[in-house]
């Protein structure tokens, strides 16, 4: 053999291998990262249906929320009986009872939220009102009982906000 050609040779596996020592990291990294989006899907919270009371914690919609399109098309109005759940269907129709105040009032679940752990519900500055919830104190622990679930088929269930015999505020 031609010591040139052997020579090249070897030149060869010598940059395959730092081309093979350089990338491969890179390739792998990118593998990686792509392996993580795919494992980590954003989890949609499976709605409550149930009908049952939920205990947590409300919070009062920011002004920067008015007018804007909430989940079921609407806009966001600070007057209306509108309100934010992660978990209720859209179209729930629910009594909010304030714990500290015993106040309540009546609510439609028309958007999704509230976003920050622990908190239940989102209610529109008339609303919370309503409850005895200012601006100043922000969050306070209410019970959610829904009066009237939409079901997939497009009827209606009874909740436990309903069963209770409970009347509106309003």
């Amino acid at each position: 053999m031609d010591v040139h050609y052997v020579f090249m040779r070897y030149r060869c596996v010598i940059l395959m291998a730092m081309v093979t020592t350089l990338l491969l990291p890179q390739v792998n990294a990118a593998e990686d990262k792509a392996q993580e989006k795919s494992d980590v899907q954003p989890t949609k919270p499976k709605l409550d249906r149930s009908g049952k009371k939920q205990v947590g914690k409300a919070s009062i919609y920011s002004e920067k929320f008015t007018d804007k399109t909430m989940a079921d098309g609407n806009k966001m109005d600070p007057h209306d009986d509108n309100a934010a759940s992660k978990t209720l269907p859209l179209g729930t129709k629910a009594k909010v009872t304030n714990l500290e105040t015993g106040q309540s009032t009546h609510v439609t679940i028309q958007d999704r939220g509230p976003f920050v752990k622990g908190r239940i519900i989102d209610l529109p500055p008339a609303k919370a009102e309503e409850i005895g919830l200012t601006l100043e104190e922000g969050v306070t622990r209410v019970e959610v009982a829904p009066v009237e679930v939409p079901l997939p088929d497009g009827s209606k269930k009874l909740g436990a906000g309903a069963k209770a015999g409970n009347k509106s505020t309003r």
